[in-house]
């Protein structure tokens, strides 16, 4: 009795499949098991940091090594890698700073092609137009994403590091690319050219109201539900290549008895464009049409915009002038449709580098 059950044992152990580790997969009768991916097949991401609250730490700020490091399990998901840009509050960095930061991720993408993506740290108060400004001159249809955080490492619930993750778990995935430049926080990824802070503290502050999140990062996966359609990155046509500056623009907010001697100071001062951030759908002060008047008969250009957070300024059609060496001044000025004043600002210095026509301007507010 004994020998046949030792026997029956014996035959039970032959007959069993070999116990495997947890990293393998027993793969079904009759198919070929899946490769493992090992450490070198993870994608490679880059860091680029420039500073901002995420890395602003009592005593010090945390470098762009340091924010890698302070990933929890990032390596399941990728290969970071890092580099120190600047490290600065985002109010200290320059134009020609955000020149020469477009010029670093064009650079890499186009030495490195094997690089997945890049992620850019900045603080919250300009990242939104920081976004935007990459989103129309990083020429490469992989990821770009700006990330920061709305508390500092030494706050409690210091949010940074799950934000950082996030932001290269986007990065890093494939059904990120083609979709411009993508601002992520707080679970959230949103487009460069769509997203607002809207609030001062809150986690959530970063939203796109009235166009809705691009996708999520969860736990198992990272998420996307639509694309943006106007023209960004790869299939933008500024190209800040041989650029060490670009033509001064200013905001000027439109509120009851705005005076006209603002937009003439600023014009007086070597404004090229004026952007007007209007409380509704594109109306002015009674008393800023002079100034406006001013503005548009010296050659400069000026974009109404509307402030309200929502809603589009519409082109309207004026009559050319049959002049082609005097044009109307009216021809110049031009309508912001959706676009948030500081992001107008940004488009309409990089179209004023690149053309003086009202036309051609107008267009660009169209498609971009």
């Amino acid at each position: 009795m004994r020998a046949s059950l030792a026997f029956i044992a014996s035959l039970l152990l032959t007959l069993a499949p070999a116990v495997r580790s947890d990293a393998q997969t027993v793969a079904p009768a009759g198919q070929a098991a899946a490769p493992q991916k090992t450490a070198t097949d993870l994608p490679r991401v880059r860091l680029v940091a420039t500073g901002g609250t995420i890395s602003n730490r009592n005593g010090g700020r945390l470098t762009a090594e340091e924010l890698v490091k302070s990933m929890p399990n990032v390596d399941r998901y990728l290969r970071p890698e890092f580099e120190q840009f600047t490290n600065l509050a985002s109010s200290q960095l320059t134009l020609e700073q955000w020149l020469a930061l477009s010029k670093r991720i064009n650079q890499l993408f186009k030495e490195d092609t094997a690089l997945a993506g890049v992620v850019v740290t900045s603080g919250t108060d300009t990242l939104e137009e920081l976004a935007y400004f990459l989103d129309l001159t990083v020429r490469s249809d992989k990821p770009v994403v700006v990330v920061g955080s709305m508390r500092n490492p030494s706050t409690l619930g210091y949010e940074g590091a799950a934000n950082l993750l996030d932001a290269f778990r986007v990065a890093a995935d494939p059904a990120a690319k083609g979709r411009g430049v993508m601002v992520v926080l707080n679970d959230q990824i949103n487009a460069a050219r769509e997203v607002t802070k809207t609030d001062a503290l809150r986690l959530d502050t970063f939203q796109s109201r009235g166009y809705g999140v691009l996708g999520v990062v969860d736990a198992d996966r990272v998420v996307f539900y639509r694309r943006v359609e106007k023209k960004h990155t790869a299939g933008s046509e500024f190209d800040v290549s041989s650029l060490t500056a670009l033509p001064r623009v200013d905001v000027i907010l439109t509120y009851q008895d705005a005076s006209g001697d603002l937009i003439k100071a600023a014009v007086d001062q070597g404004a090229k464009g004026i952007v007007l951030a209007t409380a509704g759908a594109g109306a002015t002060s009674g008393t800023q049409g002079e100034g406006i008047q001013y503005a548009l008969e010296k050659g400069v250009f000026v974009v109404t915009t509307t402030r309200t957070g929502s809603g589009r300024i519409a082109a309207r059609n004026r009559p050319a002038s049959s002049n082609a060496a005097e044009p109307n001044p009216r021809e110049r000025a031009i309508a912001g449709e959706d676009l948030a004043p500081v992001k107008a600002r940004l488009l309409l210095m990089l179209a004023l580098a690149r053309t003086q026509s009202a036309a051609e301007i107008q267009r660009i507010f169209l498609e971009y």
